[in-house]
């Protein structure tokens, strides 16, 4: 076999012939069962899509390229569980188009972040990074003050239930009006979002002001749902550590 291997490196057309063959026959044996079966992940059964108010402030994390220094995604390695908790699981972003897992980590991971900190903190920290972290290299966003754009949520959640995101017709025919029930606690709109996406959800002024709806709000109600739509990861990291 070495011998044969070592006369072909000799002949380079024939070389390239045989790595084509090499990894055509690898790519067959990798892709092949992905068309004969229906899943490749388990959803949870916990598992929630984003409301519209989450899912606007995840457009507005990328539109600002947040994604870029951020990843959202916890690698099994011993510093990053004992930093963020428990490894990321490819279910926790079955509802993500496109998924944000990244590899660049110019800031933290925030594939934990929801709740850790209060809404007041990241309303600091978006408007004035340093005010809160004062060796932070992020730039401010002084503009997500601006009344945030619901005009397309619908057309959104429409968009993402056709490739298979769980949302119902209720859901998105109603998507601007929970958008801003979530910013309203103790409003019939609010009673309407715990009623379509569960009463796990943030309802809450995010921008500590609930008679306007802002893009803080948004992207502070997105930062605050990351690893809350389902429990899986901790309920794999409790078998772990047993």
């Amino acid at each position: 076999m070495l011998r044969l291997h070592y006369n072909l490196e000799k002949v380079s057309m024939g070389l390239v012939a045989g790595i084509i063959v090499a990894a055509s026959i690898g790519g067959i044996v990798e892709i092949a069962p992905l068309f004969v079966i229906d899943e490749t992940i388990e959803l949870p059964d916990d598992l929630r899509p984003h409301t519209p108010l989450e899912l606007a402030g995840r457009e507005i994390y990328i539109r600002e390229g947040c994604y870029a220094c951020h990843s959202q995604m916890v690698r099994s390695l011993a510093d990053e569980l004992d930093r963020y908790g428990p490894y990321s699981l490819a279910a926790e972003s079955a509802y993500d188009h496109p998924m944000l897992w990244g590899s660049k980590r110019t800031g933290p991971d925030i594939a934990r972040l929801g709740e850790k900190y209060s809404d007041d903190w990241h309303v600091q920290h978006l408007i004035d990074p340093r005010s809160v972290v004062p060796a932070s290299i992020m730039p401010a966003y002084p503009w997500l003050e601006r009344t945030l754009d619901t005009e397309i949520l619908e057309g959104s959640l429409a968009t993402l239930a056709r490739l298979g995101v769980p949302y119902s017709a209720d859901m998105i025919s109603l998507a601007a009006a929970d958008a801003l029930g979530q910013s309203r606690p103790d409003t019939d709109g609010a009673d309407g979002v715990l009623d379509r996406y569960g009463d796990d959800v943030a309802v809450r002024a995010f921008d500590g002001d609930p008679t306007r709806l802002t893009e803080l709000d948004a992207v502070v109600a997105y930062l605050q749902s990351l690893g809350t739509l389902t429990g899986a990861a901790d309920d794999i990291s409790q078998e772990v550590t047993r």
